[in-house]
């Protein structure tokens, strides 16, 4: 069982949108996904369905009890096809107080204690937190061993960044554990080279630790938060269902193992007689631009030489491969939407029904 936090101490930045879609997305997938809603605000239990004022008992039970543990299944809902939630109520805003007499150590161990007996029930679980360094982020940081960090591209955003990996690293040195830290560009519009601009910036000063992925402003997102459904219930064919579709290929794809096995592929390649391979993108508009393929597990520039040169008005993203005699499909990722590349005919459907564009290696 994966167990994921969604944090940002700024509001605003897509914490419970992500959190509700992504769980959308896993579940269709085949993914048995709990969300765990920290937040008094409830707005996750909201954008699935559940009113908070209609139920006797919340997280604030489980949470406030020494020997609460044993009540979190009791008080999660089934909220839609593949989707259980455990919910949250404005009660939770009083758990800091409550717990004040208690030690730091045993006040951030009680949602790890109660999620540890739920091990083989769940493959994701997906924690919304507060807008807030509280001590319900702490109990959700203590539960996890991912973080994703929604981070809306605006220059805001940007200007806070390092300080925002401060406050991650702050939060995990005072939880007492590592945790996988991940930034995913949230509320982009890619219309304007300003935020594209945005995009290219945060992915720079991320570097690997940003999704390849982005999720694009889409109104359909917040109708489907009225409607208490997943975007893919709602709207399967929108913007937003699609990037999340996309967020959540990549969270299914980031466990260590596929990291082990791409490794030992790029090592087995290099035993053979690999060729440098050029290809080249040419746009005037793209901020960021990178290749993927069966080549390199469909990770974004992964063990690709890329450099970007400039043609008049027209950038040009120069990508140099190394690879052996054989035939290869690959799709751009510009902007963060996948691309079929426009300077070659030679295209064909992918495992998924994707259409991809085909290298041949001679």
């Amino acid at each position: 069982m994966r167990t994921i936090s969604i944090v940002n101490q700024k509001g605003g930045c897509g914490k419970t949108t992500t959190t509700v879609n992504l769980a959308g997305a896993l579940a269709a997938d085949g993914f048995a996904v709990l969300v765990v809603d920290m937040d008094p605000q409830a707005h996750a239990s909201l954008a699935l369905g559940v009113e908070p004022d209609d139920l006797e008992e919340n997280l604030y039970e489980v949470l406030v009890d020494p020997t609460g543990a044993s009540k979190l299944s009791r008080i999660i809902l089934n909220a839609c096809p593949g989707i259980d939630l455990a919910p949250a109520g404005i009660v939770l805003s009083a758990l800091e107080q409550k717990l004040a007499s208690e030690n730091h150590e045993a006040r951030t161990e009680r949602l790890s204690a109660a999620l540890s007996s739920l091990q083989t029930a769940y493959d994701f679980v997906l924690i919304d937190c507060p807008p807030a360094v509280s001590l319900l982020t702490f109990n959700a940081l203590r539960a996890s061993q991912e973080v994703i960090v929604p981070l809306e591209t605006s220059s805001f955003a940007v200007d806070g960044v390092q300080k925002l990996l401060e406050t991650i690293a702050l939060l995990m040195d005072r939880v007492g554990h590592s945790l996988s830290v991940r930034v995913l560009p949230t509320l982009y519009d890619g219309r304007t080279r300003y935020a594209r601009e945005t995009l290219g910036e945060i992915r720079e000063l991320f570097k690997e630790l940003c999704f390849d992925s982005v999720v694009r402003l889409n109104v359909k997102l917040r109708e489907a938060a009225q409607k208490g459904v997943p975007i893919n219930l709602y709207a399967p064919k929108a913007n937003g269902s699609l990037d999340y579709a996309a967020v959540a290929m990549e969270v299914a794809l980031g466990a260590p193992k596929d990291v082990t096995a791409a490794i030992a592929e790029n090592e087995a390649l290099e035993t053979q007689s690999a060729r440098e391979i050029v290809i080249e993108y040419r746009d005037s508009e793209a901020g960021d631009v990178r290749i993927a393929g069966d080549f390199n597990g469909w990770v974004p520039d992964r063990d690709v030489l890329s450099r970007v040169e400039a043609q008049g008005r027209t950038r040009v993203w120069v990508k140099v491969l190394r690879l052996p005699p054989g035939t290869y499909q690959y799709r751009y990722f510009v902007d963060g939407r996948w691309r079929v590349d426009p300077a070659n005919q030679d295209i064909s459907a992918g495992p998924m029904g994707q259409t991809n564009s085909v290298l041949h290696v001679r």
